[in-house]
């Protein structure tokens, strides 16, 4: 059976389990030269024999992750109406995003 190594992760206020070669939207992260970003708040870790929980995080620990592209998410229509006093508003937003590639560092 083979070792499957399992991380947990926090960025942009939410949580998100990674294993190596995982691919993610998460919230947009400044820009970091070389293309390679650092996870350092890891929750818990697991390499198939120990695993290592945090409270709340784990020390020293760190998930690297390579950034594929940045990007916005589809457009999400806002509409708000008032029944019978003519208000009608229509709004649209486009959440940005950075798509990361889980390379290791567990």
């Amino acid at each position: 059976m083979p070792i499957m190594k399992l991380a947990v992760i926090k960025t942009g206020g939410k949580q998100y389990v990674v294993t190596p070669g995982t691919k993610l939207k998460v919230e947009k992260l400044p820009e970091t030269k070389g293309g390679e970003v650092i996870f350092d708040q890891v929750l818990l870790t697991d390499d198939g024999k120990e695993t290592k929980v945090g409270k709340p995080l784990i020390e020293g620990a760190k998930v690297t992750a390579k950034r594929l592209a940045d990007d916005r998410h589809e457009k999400v229509v806002i509409v708000k109406y008032k029944n019978k006093t003519r208000y009608r508003v229509k709004r649209g937003h486009r959440q940005p995003f950075t798509e990361v590639e889980i390379t290791g560092g567990f």
